[in-house]
């Protein structure tokens, strides 16, 4: 990635359905805990890659529905297509590998005639993939006499299984462990191989993931039988993979904390957040501290003394301003005044903030240019804007701690965000 000019001190491949995404978590707990602890330690210097067998289609769906990060790289369609950024920019090169010994359209004719595929939708059919629903009593013959039909046709084609209803044609230069492969070689041509990758998955299709050389593995707590079955008959003895005994995201961080790839305590597990020490505080754990002290705030979650407000204000230069999405300008410490009408106005609602893609320049000795995504989750209902702030950052008098403050801070909508309940919308 452009984005690093060195290599990622750890580049984590996630699988996103019933891994990142605990869909039987309907307060998103687990994926937030994620969240708050790769923007405040991981993102400046490091790649999270989300891999999934979703569409682009499903794909954007699912970032609609659940507070996830922006990735680095998303790897869709079960491995076939890889692209980058918030643009998602595909990876021509990937594109012309995967065309090699591939026909979609002899692919298609020979598999209509088995009665016992269905096809799934149309948004998941995709240039370098065929997707159906199988019974699991037939997909064993169904795959090993459509194996053998097409290669009688000429073509090299992989057929993963998954779920327990889901068939999948592809290259056999596909897959979600290809596709890896391909970054790695790509990063080590670059110079800029991630000096750690965790690999992160729940399902069939996420097998391959853990075959790649030198990466340590995660198979969450909640991982279906096929995986774990494979990983028995393939991977038992690996010590670098491990069947995490907690759920989903929850187990991407207890991976971390397992195989000592960095700091696995989220922010959000803690509840003291007095000064850090000198050594923890950056542009990045300064704003994850500051947003969930504010949704900590109208959740009702901590105490209704002016004391919090007083560390929030403590946190604001008395002479920075806050440019509100509308356009409003005030300073700062009116804001956070203001907050005092907000005391518990979401409790007991399903109500989040988290930030995402934080990325800071220093353009002075204690001054950093940030800037940074900050969502809100209310209800059903996301918004969101973008933020541009201003953060010193210096040592106090005793040199014991860092002492942050926001100088200023410029909010606009992110495009179609917000239309709906912009009124509510403080910081």
């Amino acid at each position: 990635m452009d984005r690093l000019k060195a290599p990622a001190r750890l580049m984590i491949v996630s699988d996103l359905d019933h891994t990142m995404v605990d869909h039987h978590d309907p307060e998103n707990m687990s994926i937030l805990r994620f969240n708050a602890l790769w923007e405040a330690h991981y993102r400046h210097d490091s790649l999270l890659v989300f891999s999934t067998g979703r569409s682009p289609t499903l794909y954007k769906q699912l970032r609609k529905e659940k507070p996830m990060l922006t990735p680095d790289i998303t790897i869709m369609s079960v491995g076939t297509e890889i692209t980058y950024g918030n643009k998602m920019v595909p990876d021509d090169g990937w594109v012309e590998f995967l065309n090699k010994k591939w026909d979609r359209k002899i692919v298609t004719e020979e598999t209509s005639k088995f009665p016992e595929l269905t096809l799934q939708s149309e948004t998941e059919q995709r240039p370098h993939k065929v997707s159906f629903y199988v019974d699991k009593d037939k997909a064993q013959n169904v795959t090993t006499a459509i194996s053998e039909i097409l290669g009688k046709r000429g073509l090299d084609v992989k057929i993963i299984y998954s779920g327990g209803m889901d068939l999948d044609i592809l290259p056999q230069g596909a897959g979600k462990g290809q596709a890896l492969a391909y970054l790695h070689k790509k990063f080590k041509t670059e110079g800029k191989l991630p000096t750690n990758t965790l690999v992160c998955g729940d399902s069939g299709n996420d097998a391959e993931l853990f075959s790649i050389p030198d990466v340590y593995g995660v198979m969450v707590s909640n991982a279906q039988e096929e995986l774990l079955r494979w990983h028995t008959e393939n991977a038992k003895n690996n010590p670098k993979i491990i069947h995490a005994t907690e759920r989903c995201a929850a187990g991407i961080i207890q991976a971390i904390g397992h195989f000592k790839l960095g700091p696995n305590t989220s922010p959000r597990d803690s509840s003291d957040f007095s000064n850090h020490e000198l050594e923890n505080v950056s542009p990045s754990n300064v704003l994850v501290k500051f947003f969930l002290i504010l949704e900590r705030w109208r959740r009702a979650e901590v105490e209704n003394c002016e004391m919090y407000l007083a560390s929030m204000k403590a946190d604001c230069d008395s002479t920075g301003i806050l440019v509100h999405p509308s356009g409003a300008e005030l300073s700062l410490h009116d804001a956070i005044n203001g907050l005092k009408s907000h005391y518990g106005d979401k409790q007991g609602k399903l109500f989040r903030i988290w930030v995402d893609q934080i990325l800071s320049t220093k353009i002075g000795s204690d001054t950093w240019l940030v800037k940074f995504k900050q969502w809100e989750l209310s209800g059903e209902e996301q918004q969101g804007c973008v933020n541009t702030a201003i953060i010193n950052i210096k040592n106090s008098a005793d040199s014991a701690v860092a002492v942050a403050t926001y100088m200023h801070i410029h909010q606009t909508w992110l495009e179609g965000s917000g239309a709906k309940d912009q009124s509510t919308w403080l910081f």
